[in-house]
Order: structure tokens, then sequence, then C-alpha cells
């Protein structure tokens, strides 16, 4: 962490972005701070240039780019499939999302049927995948307020779940198991069993997690009445997933635009009333036992069968373009794919949950503590991977 005095404002030359207020007080002094980049082990590298007076935020400009892979345009020099391993790098925590939303958009191409297994195992795993996307920001929401306990107790029901995805797909983060038709490869005996086991122990934990950091008498003063988001706010900037929720705003893929057979499931859309930090927290932490639900469902109606409608080719998609997109566990994810006719997309393009999300940050930190603009960070759920695509 860095910091740039301005004594003379005038004769200071500021980031590109910044504005400085009209002022009669010449003596109000204000000063930038650089937040990061830090590295990426929690939520990406990300630079955030505050300007402050005192310890209040005056205002705030994210500055990205700093982990960049033009996905995007790899993506015009890769077939559709070898395009399905680039996905689960934009955001690693919806790794499985990503897949499928890809997936997705070839088979509505193709007009490709998936067998009832195959959308059960899709639904499960994506569930899954929503479960430890939550655990591990639980986990990172307590650390980033000083609490390091909850990131030991987020990551040991998380395990249980990369022990899943290691044994379906052989990787516990950049996962990639979805294919046109189905996934890659049935599930195994041992998966029902498994994932019986992490719907009890997390069942068991969320009690636990809410006495550990959600009802503590710290956390809720940080968290109540801190960077509200108004349902207007929240809509005019594009905000999906749980920050969109949490302002009271009931849309949800799953419910307004099922895909794959969400629709045969009973599950709750969680939401807010107030849009402040704690409403976005309480949503997510409902949101586990939606997830938890959904998986009951599942395994007591899991059916055999095939697991895929397709074998291994390199598809030709008709020339036009396709769209499709799902609920990830950051909100709403699209893919945008223009085809010549080739087995290689001539444009693919994301639409991403935290590009977003990120971008009402100002709005909501603006007039609050430094401390409080980290408290933010952490409610808004970012995955910077996800934006520098």
């Amino acid at each position: 962490m860095t910091t740039q005095t301005l004594s003379n404002p005038a004769d200071t030359k500021l980031p590109e972005g910044f504005r400085l207020p009209m002022s009669d007080d010449n003596e109000a002094e204000e000063f930038f701070v650089n937040i990061g980049p830090q590295h990426p082990s929690t939520h990406g590298v990300l630079r955030v240039v505050v300007r402050l007076n005192g310890e209040t935020v005056v205002e705030v400009v994210p500055h990205l780019g700093y982990i960049h892979r033009s996905i995007e345009k790899m993506a015009e020099n890769q077939t559709y499939i070898q395009n399905i391993h680039l996905s689960d790098r934009l955001d690693y925590l919806s790794a499985f999302s990503n897949n499928l939303c890809l997936c997705m958009a070839v088979e509505k191409a193709l007009d490709i049927g998936v067998p009832e297994r195959g959308e059960y195992i899709r639904v499960m795993i994506s569930e899954l995948q929503r479960l430890q996307s939550h655990l591990l920001w639980w986990g990172v929401l307590g650390m980033d307020m000083g609490g390091f306990s909850t990131f030991f107790y987020g990551f040991r029901e998380r395990e249980l779940i990369n022990d899943i995805f290691e044994e379906l797909c052989g990787a516990r983060l950049t996962v990639n198991y979805f294919r046109p038709g189905g996934s890659s490869a049935d599930v195994p005996d041992t998966f029902i069993p498994r994932v019986k086991h992490v719907i009890s122990a997390v069942r068991h934990v969320l009690d636990e997690y809410n006495n550990l950091l959600n009802k503590n008498i710290i956390f809720l003063e940080r968290t109540k009445g801190i960077g509200i988001l108004s349902k207007e706010m929240a809509l005019s900037y594009g905000c999906t997933g749980g920050v969109l929720r949490g302002s009271g705003v009931s849309y949800d893929i799953r419910k307004n635009d099922p895909y794959s057979i969400y629709e045969q499931f009973d599950f709750d859309v969680p939401l807010g009333s107030t849009g402040d930090s704690y409403d976005r927290c309480q949503v997510r932490m409902e949101e586990m036992e939606q997830s938890l639900r959904i998986l009951e469902q599942a395994v007591a109606r899991f059916p055999g069968g095939p697991h895929r409608s397709q074998p291994k080719q390199n598809y030709k998609l008709p020339k036009g373009s396709y769209y499709s997109h799902v609920e990830t566990p950051r909100g709403l994810l699209g893919v945008y794919i223009v085809s010549d006719g080739d087995t290689k997309p001539y444009r693919l393009k994301y639409r991403s949950p935290n590009f977003s999300n990120l971008s009402v940050l100002n709005e909501l930190a603006a007039g609050h503590k430094v401390a409080d603009l980290i408290t933010i960070m952490s409610t808004l759920d970012l995955v910077i991977p996800d934006i520098d695509r």
C-alpha cells in the first residue's frame, strides 16, 4: 500500500478518472491510497485507487488489466471443445457454470439434446459449485474484516466438495467437465454418497457459521447500513446475482428463465430489503440452504441411463449468432457466439457478472471509511479474472 499526498492539487498530475471537487476550504487536504494489486489468492489482482479525506472515502477508481489474458480473442483460434477449457479460466469459482453456458450455446445452435441423467448431473454439479464458491466467499469475508478463523472453517467443508470435483475431472479449481450433449464422463459410483455427505455436513454447520460471524455484534455494526445499493441503482448498473437480490430485486435466471431442468426443482430466491452489506451477506447464506434443497431433490430421484447424447467431435456451428446465459454463483454470465460455419467461432463474447458488480463500487463506498470499503468490496464477492478476460 502506497500513499500520495496532494499538498497542492493544482500542481499534481491526477490519476486518470479522478475529479477534484470545488471547495472553499483551503485547509482541506486530500490524498490517494493505492490498494493492491495483491497476489491472486483471494479476490484476484485488482488495484483500487482511493481518494481520501482523512479516513473518509471521497472517490474510488478500480484499475483493471493486471491479469488480462485475451481469452475472447484466443477463442477465435480454438475449436468449440477447446474453448470450454478457456471458459473455466474466467471466474475460477464458477468454472462449471462457465463450461455449461458455452455448451448450451453450442447445443442451441446444433439443436443437441441432453439425456435426463446428463441434466441431473449438470444441475447437481452447478449447485455443488455454488456451495463451494459461497463457502470460500464467507471464509474470505471474515478474513477481510479481521476474523481469520472463518477462513479455516469455510475451507473445511469446501474441501469435501473439491474432493468430488477432483474425482470427476482431476482438478479442484479450474475444473472442466461439461460437453455438448452432457458431460465428458459419467459420474462414479461414489458420487451420490459423497453428495449426501456434503448435504449433511454443510447443513450441520450453517448455524455454526452464522453464530461465529453473521450474528457477531462487530460484524453487524460493520455491515448494517454500510454500502446501501438501491434497487434503481442496482438495475441501472446491470448488477446481478446476490448483489442484485440483496437490494430486493427478485431475479434469478434459474427461476426467471429456467435452463437445463431447474424448473423441476422446488427452491426459493432469497432477497434482501435495504440493499446494504448485511443483506448481501444474508442472501448468500440463504442461497446455500437453497442449493442444499436442490441437491436433496436431485439425489432422491437421480436417474440412470446415458450421461451424454453426442459422441466426441469437432462441432461446426451453422452461420449465425447464438446466445445463452446461466446463473453463476456471482450472477448472470452470458456467452454470445458469432459463427461463420467453421469449427472455430468467428467471434465470442462473454457477459461478465463481476464487471457490472464492480462498477457500482464507487457509488457504495463514497462517504464511508476505508475499513468500510474493504467490507463493501468483500460483500460484492468479486473474482477479478472474470473481468480481465
